[in-house]
């Protein structure tokens, strides 16, 4: 999906036209710099070849699912095999884009946690995010699609309203009355955007968390919303 539409589609138009015209200018050369480097990266032959991880730690969940235990890890691994139908070729390239997108993300950014999650049912059948790859801290692997669970939870109100969250002040977000879902209390900015299939449907997320206040800006900004415009025109997508 090409920027200018990406921003349109997810309700960031008005913060990246109130820039002036040199920091446009930056926003939009970074942005299109970083998508045609994904492009290059995200190919058929390349996920075909691309090791994925099935199996990650996930912390214990507090009383009633409600939130994580920070720092107490359940003893079972969460298991992609079951929600995604087993380890199929469509699986694979499915995680594989998640995965090389993670990377990239990681190399080209400051950020301390990063994650791509994809909306589908779980294996009970309930509608949720599912985290597909990710880099920083053990965090839970599947959010609910609900609006009871969204009131609390960026990820999940983004899943359902497909209106991208940039938080520069996690505190003062808190403080107007903003639900928000700890998972490291350290994180103190974060990034929420939808990632988008055919006809506008929400097909996911991605979530980016960094330990510094007024993160999301310049070159941060552009490259976090390059991703999320690659990604709503791929695999998880349903568009490759």
């Amino acid at each position: 999906m090409k920027i200018d539409a990406y921003l349109e589609l997810s309700g960031l138009a008005a913060l990246t036209g109130a820039l002036d015209a040199a920091d446009a200018t930056r926003f939009a050369e970074s942005a299109r710099a970083h998508q045609a480097a994904l492009d290059a990266l995200i190919t058929p032959e390349s996920l075909a070849a691309t090791p994925v991880t099935w199996q990650y730690r996930v912390p214990e969940l507090g009383e009633g699912g409600a939130c994580s235990l920070f720092g107490q890890l359940a003893d079972k691994p969460y298991d992609l095999t079951a929600i995604l139908g087993g380890r199929t070729a469509e699986a694979q390239r499915l995680v594989a884009e998640a995965t090389r997108v993670v990377d990239y993300y990681q190399r080209h950014s400051r950020s301390h946690w990063f994650g791509v999650y994809q909306a589908r049912p779980n294996v009970a059948g309930e509608p949720v995010l599912v985290k597909l790859a990710y880099f920083g801290a053990e965090s839970r692997a599947e959010f609910p699609l609900t609006e009871d669970f969204a009131q609390g939870s960026n990820n999940s109100w983004v899943g359902l309203r497909g209106q991208g969250r940039l938080i520069n002040d996690v505190a003062a977000f808190v403080a107007e009355g903003g639900g928000y879902y700890t998972c490291d209390p350290k994180v103190n900015a974060e990034a929420c955007l939808p990632l988008f299939g055919a006809g506008g449907r929400v097909a996911g997320i991605l979530d980016s968390e960094a330990f510094d206040k007024q993160f999301f800006a310049g070159e941060e900004l552009a490259l976090v919303v390059a991703v999320a415009a690659t990604l709503s025109g791929g695999v998880l997508a349903g568009r490759h």
